[in-house]
């Protein structure tokens, strides 16, 4: 058994008593104190990693009251909280040894909207995007924008007073608050915003924590007006943490407490409920994409970009451009891209956007800037750099660029090497007009330390990302951490900006006393003694509480990530690379329903069943494994049997608290291996190559359950039964069987074999059959005319008609279709961990197909997770190298086009909605246009619907205790699109057999539900 204490972690009383008491006060919530759930907390989109000693999930307000009232009770008193949201910060802060209350699992409630008045009324724990789908369709949106909106809640936007894209017209989070709920240290709820300061001062006159309140912000903020304002320069994304200056309005003569709360990182209260302001939806939009010969040139080309009165400018270097490049959302921005010439291509762009409700507004500007741009290209002189441009009007290409834009946070974590870009001192602002003098010193320092950087901001608002590639596991480079913290510091000082312009103080709050001054940094003191006198809340993180003498602020000398991962052996990293390489950016807490990654967190909401959790935990397990003495790339020995339960079996019961390779397993068993990571994620954190590797290690030390073994086995046991389907079916799918499978096995809803089988329909057509050997022996002259279709376990032998249509296709243009002989494939091999299997499976395919491939032979697969896997596992897998390419039937057809073109009948035309198979959509991104180019030939018209998961994904769909996730995924992105589809057709094997299982009622439809290529075939006939 591997024990889940660590050096740095022991047993707790106080805390431990507390969650018990909290369960026995009836809390209405989750309470996680697992290892592998506070692991999950311990860290976010920053370096740093501090253990919880629990997370707290409440469900209520009453609830979150329920646990601050009682953390008043006696020696509960030194207990510490700090509230947590998308945990997408980017400076550790809301990190922290004490508890942490999570908001976002289940505060999550649009309340209120009304649209005639431009305003909403949220929970905190809605996500950005989540809120603008709420109130799309009424014309509105919530403005401030940032690379995270797909999973930043809007608690946490508020916490860090978020702004992004075109803040300079629609200010920072802060700016469209109107009111605010929060409960304090001690349980009591309040309610802030605007209100006359005569009303304040009559608050502040009573005897309760309000009123304290009320007291300490009119001393600070009114009283204090003339440092206030002498002190903070005027930057659009000046952030002070407690925000002083905006909290009095002196023109109005209001006080505003939601100013103070804004910005404030979890360190006054816990905000539950937002009432924000909206902004009408621009009607008109256009995006000019500016192509520089380098960056140094779009940073200096920005200020005439800024005075083309545009919406915003944004800005991206040639590091995440060439990264871009390799990344699955190339395929969708290239096109709207100018990659300059060969004597001056592009490394570097500025993306300018206009906005408008009027048109004719936006066509002024637009006309003004492209004919500067214009000039500058004809003179020859490249007299700013621009190499090029391209201009973007329609919605879909605008958010493909914007799409890449806010990617660049994770691509840069896919540079190669150890050292990777990271974010410590990444959000620096300066004034606009300094900003390209500003960066320039800014490389002068980072090229004396002789480092690589990436680079991409927001050059209107005079914020830059920057980020170092450092090595967190090396020493060294942790001190450099600290070293070029305190020079950054000091550089944006000098030219009247900085260091936390967007992102928040969190670690880096060492440097606010420095910054503020004595007089002011103790003003932000009283504030942080009147919400929380005892440091109870986020402690040290902005200001410690005034006359605390013992309260001292974090620093960036914190504890971090890579001091855990240089404990787990080189070796051993190197093999658990794609769980190494998370740089914890959370792209994979996207919440949109249609997007491939990740389901298994879709439909669960627990981070640990999430490509960032899962690479957490198995870090941890990896960590652990090490300090124990045991090496995982090794088969467990039985002088290890500390290490092991005393019998091969998984424990009995719920309680996996003492045995980490169970947390460990429990994620794993939720993930649906449906690879979605391996491509969506920016730095390719690919969950099924791990978690094979870890449930081989596992299944060393536990007994597997038996329908492992039926799953591994299928290729061996599926060609025996497909000759006799019949009678297989009659003998697997009889009301015995069918329960004996659920009650033995936990296995649901087998597929019947295909009746009558392919061996049969392909006799009937009189088409050839033929082994490996065979082809081999006696290859014809025309080996490129004969179609080899490589058979895989799950067509071939349960849907045979779309192999069948295949042939018909491959017949119909020219080709004799040949029926390879099955030969295997690994794919369940590898997803259930036989790995030994697997490398023995994908050796020999290898080898034959190879064969195959050096006579010439043109091969065909017709499922996708099948063929994919032959071109990535195979290629770590088989010990000898993959030279064959078996092709997905769009990727040949679209090779026969013109041949296509002379078969084309005008009068077969038809329409359909096509769904792609999630592994297909996310490693072949050009799989939907492909078909659509090709039905087109046909004068047909084929509508690409965007959806996740199906929810069956292989083996998943049919384990019984997955049942309810399985037929929730489906109804999350699939069930309302495959009814309202005319003619579904549907690329993948697994999503064909869930939509018979959970599709529309209608039988008729469920027939119609085919692979494409069977539509194909029908039109050709």
């Amino acid at each position: 058994m591997l024990s889940v204490l660590t050096d740095h972690e022991a047993p707790e009383p106080v805390y431990r008593r507390y969650v018990h008491a909290l369960e026995q006060a009836g809390f209405a919530g989750d309470i996680d104190a697992s290892y592998g759930g506070r692991l999950i907390a311990a860290t976010d989109n920053s370096v740093y990693q501090q253990l919880p000693q629990a997370v707290l999930y409440p469900r209520t307000t009453e609830a979150l009251q329920l646990a601050l009232t009682l953390a008043q009770d006696g020696d509960f008193q030194q207990l510490q909280f700090s509230p947590r949201g998308g945990g997408t910060g980017t400076n550790g802060q809301s990190l922290t040894h004490g508890i942490i209350i999570d908001l976002s699992r289940y505060f999550k409630q649009v309340l209120e909207a009304e649209l005639e008045q431009g305003w909403v009324r949220c929970q905190s724990g809605v996500i950005k995007d989540e809120l603008n789908d709420a109130v799309r369709n009424g014309g509105w949106f919530f403005s401030p924008d940032l690379s995270t909106s797909n999973r930043a809640t809007i608690g946490g936007m508020i916490n860090t007073d978020a702004s992004g894209q075109g803040s300079l017209v629609y200010g920072k989070t802060s700016d469209h608050i109107l009111a605010l709920e929060a409960v304090l240290i001690n349980g009591e709820v309040i309610k802030t915003g605007p209100m006359p300061l005569a009303e304040a001062e009559a608050i502040a006159a009573g005897e309760n924590m309000e009123a304290a309140l009320y007291r300490q912000a009119i001393a600070t903020c009114v009283d204090k007006r003339e440092q206030i304002d002498a002190k903070f320069p005027a930057l659009n994304r000046f952030l002070t943490g407690y925000d002083l200056k905006h909290c009095y309005d002196p023109d109005q003569q209001t006080l505003d407490l939601s100013r103070l709360l804004a910005g404030s990182e979890g360190t006054l209260a816990f905000i539950t409920e937002a009432r924000l302001n909206l902004t009408r939806l621009p009607r008109h939009k256009v995006l000019v994409n500016i192509s520089y010969r380098d960056f140094d040139a779009a940073l200096r080309h920005a200020p005439v970009l800024v005075k083309a009165k545009a919406t915003s400018v944004e800005t991206v270097d040639s590091t995440v451009l060439n990264l871009a490049r390799n990344d699955i959302i190339w395929h969708n921005v290239r096109d709207h891209l100018s990659e300059g010439q060969a004597d001056q291509p592009m490394d570097g762009i500025n993306m300018v956007e206009f906005t408008a409700v009027d048109e004719a507004e936006i066509d002024s500007k637009l006309n003004d800037l492209l004919t500067t741009l214009d000039q500058e290209l004809a003179a020859g002189t490249h007299l700013h750099g621009v190499v090029g441009y391209k201009v973007c009007r329609d919605a879909q290409s605008i958010q493909m660029i914007y799409a890449m834009r806010k990617k660049s946070v994770g691509l840069l974590g896919a540079v190669k090497g150890e050292r990777k870009p990271i974010a410590f001192a990444e959000d620096t602002a300066v004034p606009p007009e300094s900003l390209a003098d500003f960066i320039a010193d800014f490389r002068q320092l980072l090229d004396a330390h002789g480092l690589n950087y990436g680079m991409f901001g927001h050059v209107d608002a005079g914020v830059l990302h920057v980020r170092p590639a450092l090595d967190m596991k090396e020493p060294e480079d942790e001190q450099l951490l600290r070293t070029i913290s305190d020079q950054v510091a000091e550089l944006t000082a000098r030219y009247g900006g900085l260091m936390w312009g967007e992102h928040g103080k969190g670690y880096r709050s060492e440097y606010a006393p420095k910054f503020f001054g004595p007089e002011l940094y103790a003003e932000l003191q009283k504030i942080k003694a009147a919400f929380d006198p005892d440091n109870r809340l986020n402690p040290g993180k902005l200001a410690t509480p005034y006359g605390h003498a013992t309260a001292k602020l974090v620093s960036v000398d914190a504890r971090k990530r890579g001091y855990y991962d240089r404990q787990i052996p080189v070796s051993i990293r190197d093999e658990y690379a794609a769980a190494m390489n998370c740089n914890g950016n959370g792209l994979c807490f996207n919440y949109a329903k249609d997007s491939p990654m990740c389901p298994s967190y879709k439909i669960s909401g627990d981070r640990r069943h999430s490509p960032k959790g899962r690479a957490t935990l198995i870090r941890e397990w990896l960590r652990l494994n090490a300090n124990n003495g045991l090496d995982v790339s090794q088969k467990p020995q039985s002088k290890l049997s500390f290490l092991l339960k005393p019998k091969r079996l998984k424990p009995k019961g719920k309680d996996t608290s003492q045995d980490f390779n169970q947390q460990v397993k429990q994620s794993m068993d939720a993930c649906l291996a449906c690879k979605a990571c391996a491509s969506q994620c920016p730095v390719k954190v690919d969950v099924p190559s791990f978690r094979a590797k870890f449930l081989q290690w596992y299944y060393q030390l536990y007994r597997r359950p038996l329908r492992d073994y039926l799953v591994a086995s299928i290729e061996r046991s599926a060609p025996i039964m497909a000759k006799l389907p019949r009678v297989s079916n009659a003998l697997t799918h009889n009301g015995v069987s069918q329960w004996l499978f659920a009650k033995a096995l936990g296995y649901v809803d087998t597929p019947q074999l295909s009746v009558p089988n392919l061996a049969t329909r392909w006799q009937q057509h009189g088409w050839r059959r033929a082994s490996v050997a065979q082809l081999c022996a006696q290859p014809p002259q025309d080996a490129a005319k004969q179609l080899i279709i490589v058979q895989d376990p799950f067509t071939s032998f349960y849907q045979a008609e779309v192999i069948e249509a295949m042939g018909e296709v491959a017949a119909k243009l020219g080709y004799q279709p040949v029926l390879l002989d099955f030969i295997g494939n690994g794919k369940a091999q590898h997803v259930k961990g036989f790995l030994r299997q697997f490398r023995a499976t994908a050796t020999r395919v290898t080898k034959q197909l190879n064969q195959l491939a050096e006579f010439g032979y043109p091969m065909v697969g017709m499922d996708a997770s099948t063929v994919l896997c032959m071109r990535d596992e195979y290629q770590a897998y088989a010990a000898e190298p993959v030279r064959f390419k078996v092709a997905l039937a769009q990727e040949w057809l679209v090779e026969q086009q013109s041949q296509l073109a002379t078969l084309a009948k005008d009068d077969r035309s038809t329409q359909a909605e096509l769904f792609v198979h999630c592994t297909e959509q996310t490693a072949l991104p050009d799989t939907g246009k492909l078909w659509q180019q090709l039905f087109a030939v046909l004068a047909s018209d084929i509508t690409v619907v965007a959806t996740g998961c199906c929810g069956m994904a292989g083996t998943y769909g049919h384990e019984q205790e997955q049942q309810k996730n399985s037929e929730g995924l489906f109804a999350m992105s699939w069930q309302q699109p495959l009814a309202a589809s005319t003619q579904p057709l549907v690329t993948g094997f697994s999503c064909r057999c869930q939509a018979g299982r959970f599709g529309s009622a209608d039988t008729k439809k469920l027939q119609q539900v085919q692979h494409p290529v069977q539509l194909f075939a029908q039109l050709l006939k």
